[in-house]
């Protein structure tokens, strides 16, 4: 029996597929092949388990890839508004936090609940612990081989994202590789919004300790990106928000990445100094290791001093101006050389994919092969944090169906 479309992947771009199919042409046969479980693991844990599903500030400066501009008819024409009608549709009314779009419920278990029960309602047939080892064409059908199974097809969508959050999520890049043998042109997967490991030496010093600070990933000595939050140490590097956001160049920076902290954002560097020369003149009776106590982190400002070469137990009157700006130097510029990232099994997304110049950008179909889609994260389309990842899985899933149903009209 040939179904009209198989859909390679359960996660959100495949679920939010498979929905919308039906519902605008409840005639479609659609199956959804799923190689864990059950349906939507990755996604039932995202926003810490409540689920950013979208953002208010959708815009091509939030995205990343080889051609960004491949993302910008799905994401204006299928955009947050859509995308809240569809979810409202299935249960899942909106909240906003800032721009941040929450499900109500803030459970991102309740999404996945609603998309599956939507999918049940509507007929998909979901096929769960159905791993695809194999795509064939056959009498002008897609024939999907699944171990000791085969399904045939007139469209297929693969939405089996990629590399992040490893195994124990189903996702382990297999059907990149499959593509790849298959002829599809592809660009080198990294890791995305993930930690990033440091040498160790002054972090360790500083492990749990978090700090409000501008955070500036630079890579051969060259300034990327700065973004502001709050930043954790931890024994192997940094996390937090901020770092996670400037983390995706870390990988492909072949270990010439470096992070600038700057601890003090809300003051220049002249600012900074005048104040440690106030600070010493008014702490004379100190010793080193209360100099910064009600100012900055005691552990921090404690490490601060022992990197320009000051012993703690020390009295505050050895500082002269030229230690005043060298702290003043590093409170604005504390410098920490990138090893790595803690890789795919930690990471948020996936940069790289899918060649998109491969692509039809209106509707996600191969250029070289017809009725052959691609959505979601397994494209080389990338986002920040803030559920702008969720909303390119929803905006190209959408765009694709679209597309199916305009031919199968």
């Amino acid at each position: 029996m040939v179904t009209d479309v198989i859909i390679i992947g359960g996660g959100a771009a495949g679920l939010c597929s498979a929905v919308y199919l039906k519902q605008k042409n409840p005639k479609l046969s659609v199956r959804v092949l799923e190689s864990s479980p059950r349906v939507c693991k990755k996604l039932a844990l995202t926003g810490n388990g409540r689920c950013n599903i979208s953002n208010k500030n959708i815009n091509l400066t939030r995205y990343h890839g080889n051609d960004i501009e491949f993302c910008r008819y799905a994401l204006e024409k299928y955009d947050l508004s859509f995308t809240e009608s569809f979810f409202e549709k299935i249960g899942v009314p909106f909240v906003f936090e800032g721009d941040k779009a929450f499900p109500m419920g803030l459970q991102a278990a309740s999404v996945v609940d609603c998309l599956r029960f939507a999918a049940d309602n509507l007929g998909v047939i979901i096929h769960l612990e159905t791993k695809a080892t194999n795509i064939q064409i056959s009498n002008g059908k897609y024939k999907v081989i699944c171990d000791n199974l085969s399904f045939l097809a007139e469209n297929l969508i693969v939405a089996t994202g990629l590399l992040s959050g490893g195994e124990r999520l189903g996702c382990d890049g297999g059907m990149l590789n499959i593509l790849k043998k298959a002829g599809f042109k592809a660009h080198k997967c990294t890791p995305a919004i993930v930690q990033i490991k440091t040498e160790t030496d002054i972090v360790k010093q500083l492990k749990g300790i978090k700090v409000n600070a501008n955070a500036t990933i630079c890579v051969s000595g060259r300034p990327l990106r700065t973004e502001f939050g709050e930043v954790l140490f931890c024994d192997y590097g940094l996390s937090g928000p901020p770092i996670l956001q400037i983390s995706r160049e870390v990988s492909r920076a072949e270990g010439n990445a470096e992070i600038w902290l700057d601890v003090m954002p809300d003051y220049d560097f002249g600012q900074v100094y005048d104040m440690i020369r106030a600070r010493r003149n008014n702490l004379s009776y100190c010793n080193l290791d209360e100099f910064f106590t009600g100012m900055l982190n005691k552990r921090l400002g404690q490490v601060v001093l022992k990197t320009v070469g000051l012993k703690l137990n020390e009295s505050v009157t050895v500082l002269d101006d030229k230690k005043c700006k060298e702290i003043a130097a590093i409170l604005k510029k504390f410098q920490f050389k990138a090893i790595g990232t803690t890789g795919f099994l930690n990471s948020q997304v996936t940069a790289g994919g899918l060649d998109t110049k491969t692509f039809n950008s209106k509707t996600m179909e191969s250029r070289e092969a017809k009725g052959f889609y691609a959505v979601g994260e397994i494209l080389d389309i990338d986002g920040d944090c803030g559920g702008f990842n969720l909303q390119w899985a929803w905006s190209s899933a959408f765009c694709a169906s679209d597309n199916i149903l305009k031919e199968k009209q």
